[in-house]
């Protein structure tokens, strides 16, 4: 099983956090992973993405042109990664940040209203956790016992009281998500 991935959308939206979570998760599960961040120079209202490689085998590179799944969370990030999926690839869009939804025939496109479950829970910090469960639901390239060990691994100690709620977060997202 290898899994390469893109996550993408505007500064703080947490989706380095997320690429980041979702590595440690492969480490915790004795997976070979990358993860690669790239954005621009503001870290908040630019936009972001991370490429995270979950595999049972050596990853041979980090760098890609063609990805098995997009997360995408705005606009830009659709039009930018949508053509670069493999064909019977994973589309996930938010759909509070699309306007325009995705086109292709060839792919299967999942969207999950992350947003506005963030928004019910009163806590708009678990959006990026939300959007996480959906992948996990479509795609389960990690299970959510690795996901909970990562929490506790990659965030600092003063933040483990939230993890009982972003795994909660976890488990709406896994719920809300739809195909399209």
């Amino acid at each position: 099983m290898k899994k390469e991935i893109i996550i993408s959308g505007f500064g703080g939206q947490g989706v380095l956090s997320m690429g980041k979570i979702l590595a440690y998760s492969g480490l915790m599960e004795d997976k070979e992973v990358t993860w690669m961040p790239a954005y621009g120079p503001e870290q908040r209202g630019g936009t972001a993405n991370v490429t995270v490689i979950v595999s049972d085998e050596r990853v041979s590179s980090p760098i890609l042109s063609k990805y098995d799944v997009a997360i995408v969370l705005n606009q830009p990030s659709l039009d930018k990664f949508e053509p670069k999926l493999k064909a019977g690839g994973i589309l996930i869009y938010d759909g509070y940040g699309i306007m325009n939804p995705p086109t292709r025939k060839d792919i299967t496109v999942y969207r999950i209203d992350a947003m506005d479950k963030a928004a019910e829970m009163k806590n708009p910090k678990v959006f990026n956790m939300i959007v996480l469960g959906g992948l996990l639901k479509v795609c389960p390239v990690v299970s959510t016992e690795g996901l909970n060990k990562a929490l506790y691994k990659s965030l600092p100690e003063r933040h483990h009281a939230m993890i009982p709620l972003n795994m909660q977060a976890v488990e709406e997202g896994m719920k809300i998500i739809q195909k399209q």
